[in-house]
């Protein structure tokens, strides 16, 4: 059994694309994912996943994004892009921050599902944004946006990098999503 979590894009972010959280559960628990809990209201589930789990290998965490998208968008008419992430791969993420901070919602964290679509905002990451900071890691990228992230150049420039292949969330919620995932069944 893997423990994972379901990162979606846009989701209940103005007034297009909106889930409620009960029934996102019920759709990933209706794939046979368990243990399934759901953060804040912005499209973040944590969930077991075992082999028979929506027909694919616990170690497939493309394929578990591609069912859990499809089944979204049949059940509850939302068309939103899903990064799954194992614990152990929230983990590494976590240890790849270098920033240090405790103003934890002034800084990013991108994910994508292929390490390509990082590699991609390498370019990106090394511009210079007066006063925000870009760094790719091997598992995400992270911005440090000291007037916000609204009013952040190199966060806009990063998530346009991403296209629709990855999604962020601040450190805060990271660093949630993290908990969750280590916590005991």
């Amino acid at each position: 059994m893997t423990r994972c979590v379901a990162l979606f894009r846009g989701i209940n972010v103005g007034r297009t694309k909106r889930i409620a959280m009960a029934d996102l559960r019920g759709v990933l628990e209706s794939l046979g994912y368990t243990r399934v809990r759901t953060l804040l209201n912005s499209g973040n589930a944590v969930f077991d996943v075992t082999n028979a789990a929506s027909g694919a290998p616990a170690s497939a965490p493309l394929r578990h994004a591609q069912v859990i998208r499809a089944a979204v968008h049949v059940a509850l008419k939302v068309d939103a892009h899903v990064v799954v992430k194992s614990a152990k791969d929230i983990a590494a993420i976590v240890a790849g921050n270098s920033f240090a901070t405790d103003e934890p919602s002034r800084l990013l964290v991108a994910m994508a599902q292929d390490a390509k679509a990082l590699d991609a905002l390498r370019e990106r990451a090394d511009a210079k944004w007066s006063a925000d900071e870009a760094i790719v890691g091997p598992h995400a990228a992270y911005v440090w946006c000291p007037d916000g992230v609204l009013e952040s150049r190199a966060a806009k420039a990063l998530l346009t990098g991403l296209a629709d292949t990855g999604t962020t969330r601040n450190w805060a919620t990271v660093l949630k999503i993290h908990e969750l995932l280590q916590a005991p069944g």
